[in-house]
């Protein structure tokens, strides 16, 4: 996809506006509250967008948010309308990213490497000191 400044910071403004939207203009119970807007992309004509979001939440809180988001498309399309002055407003789709959790996975897994890593030193400087 072919990105220029006019693009970029479209995208930057449909993120913002977006992100605004979930937070305090969807009123829906459904959506889990810790959903975040990772990134969009839009086509070069406007007629298209592509939002991706994350959502931390069990199994079935991640589905039936991204089924409310999918359901809502119409209704934040014309509130986005309302607040970005363009001449078209995109059709909005929803994808689900997992990256977040996945980088949390990998952290956490990082981070039980180090501590089984601090632990094996303690025990050998313990070691050390017994045989002085």
């Amino acid at each position: 996809m072919k990105t220029n400044s006019r693009m970029i910071r479209i995208n930057d403004e449909i993120k913002k506006e977006i992100s605004e939207i979930l937070r305090s203009g969807l009123k829906d119970p459904r959506i889990s509250s810790l959903i975040s807007v990772l990134k969009v992309e839009t086509t070069t004509d406007l007629k298209y967008c592509k939002v991706y979001v994350s959502v931390l939440g069990s199994g079935e809180q991640i589905k039936t948010t991204m089924d409310v988001l999918k359901g809502a498309r119409g209704y934040i399309r014309s509130l986005l309308a309302e607040r970005i002055n363009l001449r078209l407003t995109p059709e909005i789709n929803f994808i689900y990213d997992d990256s977040l959790v996945y980088g949390m996975h990998i952290s956490k897994i990082l981070n039980d490497l180090n501590l089984s890593d601090d632990e094996d030193e303690t025990e050998g400087s313990e070691g050390a000191d017994d045989n002085v």
